[in-house]
């Protein structure tokens, strides 16, 4: 998919690029083999100033869209994700397959 052809704006991308992480994750998310979708019903909480995601540790303000339902509706609407905000959030094929350009940004974690 092209580089933001949906015109996300940076916290949407953050969040969808933190959701990619947790649908990767077996321990957060559950794969629907009939659709190809995952869904994520853990997402991880806040400590200090930061939060860990999978492997990585990312600053609690980019994680911030984890409790935006503005953030959420936002990537429902564009197709990317299927959401029941604040609890469970399914990427949709689009959304696993939308490169946000965000993931290498992240640090590894070894905290």
């Amino acid at each position: 998919m092209k580089k933001n052809a949906i015109k996300l704006n940076s916290l949407q991308k953050r969040t969808l690029a933190l959701f990619q992480v947790l649908a990767g994750d077996p321990e957060t998310s559950t794969l629907n083999k009939e659709t190809g979708e995952i869904s994520i019903a853990y997402l991880p909480e806040p400590h200090g100033d930061h939060v860990h995601v999978g492997h990585f540790v990312v600053s609690g303000q980019d994680a911030s869209g984890f409790a935006n339902e503005a953030v959420w509706r936002a990537l429902e609407r564009k197709g990317l994700i299927k959401s029941q905000f604040p609890i469970q959030a399914t990427l949709t094929k689009v959304g696993l397959d939308y490169d946000t350009k965000f993931k290498e940004q992240f640090e590894h974690s070894d905290h």
